[in-house]
């Protein structure tokens, strides 16, 4: 007589689902990713930053607003940048180009290793930042009173993504695509909405930036004024993290992968210029400026339907919501590349093998458990507060960024002659190279004494 499974095997089964066949031909396909998918799933990460890192951005002007306008560009043309030097990291390692191998194999082990490191922390820090930054969002709209339980609601939060994450890759990502569409459309629209109705106000606005210009040339002098501006351009940081997502994810995407990855990357760096440039913009048209417990962006939108009467209510309401949802989702790119860089590296011996191994559904389960185990830890120990995650998650990305492009610049170099078109190549990440190293080396220096040491700290152990 067949023996009944325990009741722990059942339960295991609900939550979990049933094993995969890993003799199955067709396992892999249905598993994988198409570009469209993967931008909500490995996207997320990158598009999400629009959340915290704009805010950043314009706060740190204090009050020389107007100059914002030249940030925003500059922040604009940097994810561009990024995007592009990772799209030549997809072409030249296409089963999967995360720091780690890239610096393993263009610069050395020990590189590697460190880079690998970084990422390790950065992947627990995206979780964190990214569900305590939803559970901002979402608690904008909620009466103060409820405000305490927010600690609360980003620890569920953690660890309902591990168990999804546990049931496997699509089966966690595609639920949370519709969300994730919502996001892209309401912004979208507001962006949009503000530049068309304020389009009347742009020569004023013009006026304004020219007069803060002079304003700001007559209190810091020249170089007063553009050590402002890349102060505020660095501690908008937070907005490049999650561009490295789709290159380290190309083994869950599907075949071609090259092909696949770049049309994701591309989707990502359009959608997340756009946002970035265009929330800066509705910043200062609408002239917003901070409330207690309230995200910049909540206040923005708020200003923005104040004349809609319920309807825009509940705009704001979705609108809220769908970032605390996406930010949700951008946790995803800690659960998907943390676990499969920890698998990297134990398969280098840098960590126990074990974590190199596939559960019967088919994922790395130990690195799951472990990264979802460190993001609750990490949001206890911070009490959720994005203000501190961004500079401990900042600092760490920015190691892999730099890392990475190094790697590339030496290869094009070591490459010249051999390669055809290495010259553009070669500028592409010479550029990425030192824009990253520069917002490193700014944000440890501006940032260091506010946390920062804290994740050098982690990370060098």
């Amino acid at each position: 007589q067949e023996q009944k499974p325990s009741i722990i095997r059942r339960l295991k089964r609900i939550i979990l689902g049933g094993k995969h066949d890993i003799h199955d031909t067709s396992i892999f396909h249905k598993l994988s990713l198409i570009a469209f998918f993967a931008w909500g799933g490995l996207g997320a990460d990158g598009l999400s930053s629009s959340c915290y890192g704009p805010e950043e951005t314009f706060l740190a002007l204090g009050g020389h607003s107007s100059l914002s306008v030249f940030v925003a560009l500059m922040s604009g043309i940097t994810v561009l940048v990024i995007a592009a030097s990772y799209s030549q990291i997809i072409e030249l390692f296409p089963t999967g180009g995360g720091g780690y191998l890239v610096a393993s194999k263009l610069l050395s082990p020990t590189a590697g290793m460190v880079s690998g490191s970084a990422l390790i922390i950065d992947y627990v820090l995206t979780i964190t930042i990214s569900v305590a930054s939803g559970a901002d969002a979402l608690f904008s709209f909620l009466p103060q009173a409820w405000v305490p339980y927010k600690l609360v609601f980003a620890l569920v939060g953690v660890l309902g993504l591990t168990v999804m994450n546990m049931r496997g890759v699509k089966e966690s990502v595609l639920p949370l695509v519709p969300i994730f569409l919502t996001f892209v459309v309401t912004h979208a629209f507001l962006i949009g909405y503000a530049l068309i109705m304020k389009a009347g106000n742009l020569g004023e606005v013009a006026l304004s930036v020219r007069a803060d210009v002079a304003r700001s040339q007559a209190e810091l002098g020249m170089g007063g004024m553009v050590l402002l501006l890349l102060r505020a351009y660095s501690m908008g940081a937070g907005t490049y993290t999650g561009i490295e997502a789709v290159s380290n994810g190309l083994p869950i995407l599907r075949e071609p992968k090259v092909v696949t990855g770049k049309r994701t990357m591309r989707y990502m760096a359009i959608s997340l210029s756009f946002t970035v440039m265009g929330l800066i913009i509705a910043y200062l048209l609408y002239q917003v400026t901070p409330q207690s417990g309230k995200t910049l962006n909540a206040v923005l939108f708020e200003n923005m339907t104040r004349d809609w009467g319920t309807s825009g209510t509940a705009f704001v309401l979705i609108t809220l919501v769908s970032e605390a949802a996406l930010l949700f989702i951008a946790a995803q790119a800690g659960f998907l590349d943390g676990p499969r860089v920890l698998s990297n590296m134990a398969l280098d011996r840098w960590f126990p093998t074990k974590f190199s191994m596939l559960s019967d559904r088919l994922v790395t389960q130990k690195g799951i458990l472990l990264m979802g185990g460190a993001a609750l830890v990490t949001m206890v120990l911070t009490n959720g507060s994005v203000k501190y995650l961004v500079v401990l998650y900042s600092i760490n990305v920015f190691i892999t960024f730099f890392l990475s492009q190094l790697g590339m610049v030496r290869h094009w170099w070591q490459e010249r002659g051999k390669e055809e078109h290495w010259e553009k190549k070669l500028a592409i990440n010479g550029i990425g190279m030192s824009l990253t190293l520069f917002i490193l080396v700014t944000v440890i220096v501006l940032k260091f004494h506010e946390g920062g040491w804290i994740t050098i700290l982690l990370t060098g152990s």
